[in-house]
């Protein structure tokens, strides 16, 4: 007699997990991330008054100290605005998989039949959502003040901060894979770096009257060319060398972060 092999061991079982493609495993990721906040998006709505805040206290400082228009001077801090949003946005989203990480959600999510990759890739995708639609919100409460961007450089312009959104998510994940449930150290690390880079990027405040060291740190900080590019794509001049700068460093903080996120993610337990 023949003996019986055990569903189990063969490849044709129907019990086996069966691992999709990583783009069908990222695209499913990235809708189960958005769910939560198509059911409630007070989060996206409430990470807004802090940008509106700023504009709305920081533009007649801003027109006051400078003399120029109202519309000049949008025309130079929008554009910080909006990169500011993915700045604070996106470098926090870490805390979410960190407290997926304390009540044992993600450990859940590690176990089933996806890639380590796509577990990463599509919680960093989902972030551009919430970008997209903030920076349209930001702009089109602007424009009765005396905003107008280009067209064709705004929607560049959120391509670009959509990218350098993916690439700080990513990082954001992988600290908090790091820290796991030290949410202090998480914490600490981030606040640490998001200050410095929003001060030294000229997005609040021009850079030109502070001290040397300021503008030579300026010039090799990621967010600051992100912010020129901005500025340069929403006046309308596409071809100058800041907005190649700009497309520059947000794709090498978009490839380095999906890079550095994805290892991380496969060496979490």
């Amino acid at each position: 007699m023949t003996a019986a092999t055990p569903a189990s061991a063969g490849p044709q079982s129907p019990t086996a997990p069966v691992r999709g493609s990583a783009a069908r495993d990222t695209l499913n990721v990235m809708l189960r991330e958005l769910r939560p906040v198509a059911r409630d998006p007070f989060s996206v709505i409430f990470s807004l008054v802090q940008p509106l805040v700023f504009l709305g206290l920081f533009t007649p400082l801003l027109i006051g100290s400078s003399g120029e228009s109202t519309a000049d001077t949008l025309a130079w801090f929008v554009p910080g605005v909006l990169a500011m949003i993915v700045l604070f946005g996106t470098g926090a989203t870490g805390s979410n998989l960190q407290y997926e990480m304390m009540t044992g959600s993600h450990e859940r999510t590690l176990v089933a039949p996806l890639s380590r990759a796509s577990l990463l890739a599509g919680r960093a995708l989902k972030e551009v959502v919430p970008i997209v639609v903030q920076v349209l919100v930001i702009v089109l409460v602007s424009v009765p003040f005396g905003f107008r961007p280009n067209v064709a450089g705004l929607a560049i312009g959120i391509v670009l901060l959509a990218a350098f959104g993916v690439g700080l998510g990513s990082l954001s994940y992988a600290l908090a894979l790091v820290t796991k449930d030290r949410e202090w150290m998480f914490w600490a690390v981030q606040q640490s770096l998001i200050f410095p880079l929003l001060i030294l990027s000229g997005m609040l405040l021009p850079l030109d009257s502070g001290p040397r060291w300021m503008s030579v740190v300026a010039s090799v900080n990621p967010v600051n060319w992100v912010v020129q590019a901005e500025r340069h794509l929403m006046a309308g001049d596409l071809l100058a060398s800041e907005v190649g700068w700009g497309v520059l460093c947000a794709a090498a903080v978009a490839a380095v972060g999906l890079v550095v996120g994805i290892r991380t993610m496969r060496r979490s337990d």
